[in-house]
């Protein structure tokens, strides 16, 4: 329920109160309709105060998800080797995420979550396709047409779930117990194709 407007500094439940206002914000608009305006007008408190507990946007949406990790980082770690080097890169990240002692427990439970909960599945898809799939084709610079990003990282965000769901969830084998660079070499062929190849069927050569 939607509380009243004002400023609520001396209440010990201020940060609970803005973490559901942004849960149920991200989830009903996504990130890029949501704004700190809009989570402090759902918690009843002044915007400052949701900078105040939360940073910005991004700070607060990474904690409302409780992520495992930090898109920055990674986003180093993918393209330390330059653009051909990046989809297997992004392959082997995420594997490596999803078999961190910390994160993976972390990343696995957020995905088991999302599975069963429509509420869960928003608020992780938003981070995924907003903190790490947008990241990743934005540094692909004029590699690829602006146009197609939206696309590109909804592909890309389609087959890194799928890979987990596969993986570590239902533990289909052998790939739920192939070595991981064994996957890496599988997957990172579509990857690559969802981040720098061709996208328009009539690209490609009739068969």
């Amino acid at each position: 329920m939607r509380g009243r407007s004002g400023r609520r500094p001396g209440k010990p439940d201020t940060r609970g109160a803005i973490l559901a206002a942004a849960r149920e914000i991200f989830a009903e608009r996504g990130y890029d309709g949501s704004s700190i305006r809009h989570i402090a007008a759902s918690a009843g408190v002044d915007p400052a105060l949701v900078h105040h507990y939360f940073g910005n946007k991004e700070d607060l949406s990474m904690e409302v998800v409780k992520a495992p990790i930090e898109p920055a980082a990674v986003m180093e770690e993918i393209f330390a080797e330059g653009i051909e080097a990046a989809p297997e890169n992004v392959v082997r990240a995420f594997l490596g995420v999803c078999e961190g002692p910390v994160s993976g427990p972390a990343f696995l439970g957020l995905l088991r979550g999302a599975v069963a909960h429509q509420w869960q599945a928003l608020l992780l898809r938003e981070f995924f396709t907003t903190q790490i799939a947008r990241r990743v084709v934005r540094r692909l610079g004029t590699a690829v047409d602006p146009a197609e990003l939206p696309l590109r990282a909804s592909l890309v965000s389609s087959q890194l779930f799928g890979l987990a769901l596969a993986r570590y969830v239902l533990r289909i084998q052998p790939l739920a117990d192939a070595p991981r660079e064994v996957v890496v070499a599988a997957v990172a062929p579509n990857i690559r194709r969802h981040m720098i190849g061709a996208l328009d069927a009539g690209d490609r050569e009739a068969v």
